[in-house]
């Protein structure tokens, strides 16, 4: 790989058809988004783009040393029904957004309540699930998902069921971990940090509890309260540390408050949004908001999202240069 000291660090590429994949570059570290939002607009998706673009920024000395850069390539699943591919050469770490309408989307009939007025196409379920099976096979291949991505990865597993809730979760809320967090190697760090060593910190905005069914391998990690399930795990790292499949019933990616009040404001005043769209989500960032809050919030985040978005990004950016 030629010294490209000033090539780009970061490329985002939104693919609603086939003919807007990019080819592969050999010089390109590509992270799949699963964009589960059918269309809706949605600040997390946009987060989590800046999450990736941010973990690049952190890596440039190696990036611009070798000549690489990193492409975050975002794949309407739900209403496009584009599916990445399996992980190989091209992908190693995928990401999954939230999303409205139910979990399963032979549910989503416009007309029901949890469907939020959503008529959907459930073929990409299938495909979807078979990419969930070969990333869990994978050992270098890495799955973090939250909000509606964490609700189809209890439904492909079997470690959950979803049920709709009498009204919506959202903005500060708290969950605990469970005994079997508190003896991971992961989590107990974050345990440590916890001010009780179990309850902490969450952004929430859910119409659906995760109900788990018992018939699953999946560790279950925390709950809600009133013990719906709100993270799991799946598979971890060669080391057996990091989370590798894994998922959370929160919302992580968002954390910097200025900048996702700044993409609200954008997208209020391009008319994309509803008045009552944009005031649900201003209320939700700063219902209760402190400076000690902000400060959970963001412990939460970095243990639950971006610490093992930075960890998977780096182990790639390895295996790319001893590949």
């Amino acid at each position: 790989m030629v010294n490209a000291p000033t090539r780009a660090l970061f490329e985002f590429h939104r693919i609603t058809r086939p003919e807007e994949i990019p080819l592969a570059d050999e010089n390109a570290i590509d992270v799949a988004i699963l964009d589960m939002n059918h269309g809706w607009p949605n600040v997390g998706h946009d987060a989590i783009a800046r999450a990736v673009a941010n973990a690049a920024t952190t890596l440039a000395p190696e990036l611009h040393e070798r000549g690489l850069m990193v492409r975050a390539l975002s794949y309407e699943v739900r209403q496009h029904r584009m599916i990445p591919e399996t992980p190989g050469p091209r992908f190693h770490l995928y990401l999954g957004t939230g999303g409205p309408g139910h979990l399963d989307p032979r549910e989503n009939d416009a007309a029901s309540i949890g469907s939020q007025g959503i008529r959907e196409n459930p073929e990409w379920e299938n495909p979807l699930f078979e990419l969930f099976d070969a990333i869990l096979a994978d050992e270098e291949a890495a799955l973090l998902a939250v909000c509606h991505t964490f609700g189809v990865i209890c439904r492909w597993s079997g470690a959950a069921e979803p049920r709709l809730r009498e009204t919506k979760s959202r903005g500060i809320r708290e969950n605990e971990l469970t005994a079997a967090a508190l003896e991971h190697p992961w989590f107990r760090r974050f345990a440590s940090e916890l001010p009780d060593g179990r309850r902490f910190s969450v952004m929430d905005s859910r119409l659906y509890d995760l109900a788990p069914t018992g018939n699953s391998s999946a560790m279950l990690l925390a709950f809600e309260s009133d013990r719906a399930l709100t993270m799991l795990e799946l598979a971890r790292d060669r080391e057996g540390v990091i989370p590798r499949v894994f998922g959370v019933n929160h919302h992580p990616e968002i954390v910097d408050r200025n900048y996702i009040m700044s993409i609200l404001d954008e997208k209020r005043g391009r008319g994309e949004v509803t008045p009552e769209w944009y005031e649900e989500r201003a209320h939700a960032l700063t219902e209760h908001y402190s400076p000690e809050k902000d400060a959970q919030i963001r412990l939460t985040a970095e243990y639950t999202f971006l610490r093992p978005l930075q960890f998977h990004l780096e182990r790639i950016l390895r295996l790319k240069c001893n590949g």
